[in-house]
């Protein structure tokens, strides 16, 4: 396995309310552990929002002893949506904050996957790029009822508003894939930060035409950046099959 990440603040935004975790190594009885969160919330709260959820589900997974990839995960985001209810009721400040999240673990030859907002999960090879994660957004919801044409929702001014997230109800539900992998599969994690500036088709011409896995992150939050870089925008690739593993981990955060 081989894997990089990367986060930048974008060309609009004053602060990075992305948030990241990647591991090739164990975390709790997981083998790996990869994870992107965008939070939502003013003075801060998002910020801490996306950063909360992160660490939760991270310390969850560590501890609790769930070898089963689908209750570990669940068990995670529910106890970070938990905590961030918690602390939004102790601090008024950070009242109305939430946070998308979608997690993922390689297990042999198959991807689990876990979601909940509109962070996504391709996977991408020569044959197509597909995107694993459901969006839990008003316009795709619109799309998946008749109501709203896939392209117009593109560009649809109601685009950003999530029906699901962590930390804003008691009562809230993960979505979970399980996808076999391939040799050639690049599996691709981002915030909308970047689906938001590139079509699914670039993103996929850009994955396969650099020459590594550090040139495609690079390439990828480059090219969001010059289509406008209206939000922050976060990266995680993996390539599961891939024999030579680098521990390299790059957080860009420029104005």
């Amino acid at each position: 396995m081989k894997t990089f990440s990367m986060t930048h603040i974008g060309r609009r935004r004053e602060m990075n309310q992305d948030y990241m975790y990647t591991s090739e190594n164990a975390v709790g009885k997981l083998p790996n552990l990869f994870l992107v969160a965008d939070g939502m919330g003013g003075h801060k709260a998002g910020e801490y929002a996306s950063r909360f959820t992160v660490e939760k589900i991270v310390e969850t997974i560590e501890t609790s002893g769930q070898p089963e990839p689908v209750a570990a995960m669940k068990e995670a985001v529910e106890a970070a949506n938990r905590g961030l209810l918690e602390e939004a009721g102790r601090d008024a400040a950070k009242a109305g904050m939430g946070t998308t999240v979608v997690a993922a673990t390689v297990i042999g030859d198959h991807l689990h996957v876990a979601n909940v907002g509109d962070s996504r999960l391709y996977l991408i090879n020569h044959e197509a790029i597909r995107q694993i994660t459901r969006d839990h957004s008003l316009v795709e919801e619109m799309v998946r009822l008749g109501e709203m044409d896939k392209a117009d929702a593109k560009d649809h001014p109601d685009k950003n508003i999530i029906t699901r997230a962590v930390g804003v109800v008691p009562e809230m539900s993960v979505n979970f894939f399980e996808v076999e992998l391939k040799p050639g599969d690049t599996v691709l994690m981002c915030s909308d930060g970047l689906t938001n500036m590139i079509e699914d088709e670039e993103i996929k011409k850009i994955v396969l035409g650099q020459r590594d896995i550090v040139e495609k992150a690079e390439k990828l939050i480059d090219t969001a950046n010059g289509n406008g870089g209206k939000d922050n925008i976060t990266v995680v690739l993996i390539d599961p099959f891939t024999d030579e593993v680098k521990d390299r981990y790059r957080k860009v955060c420029l104005l």
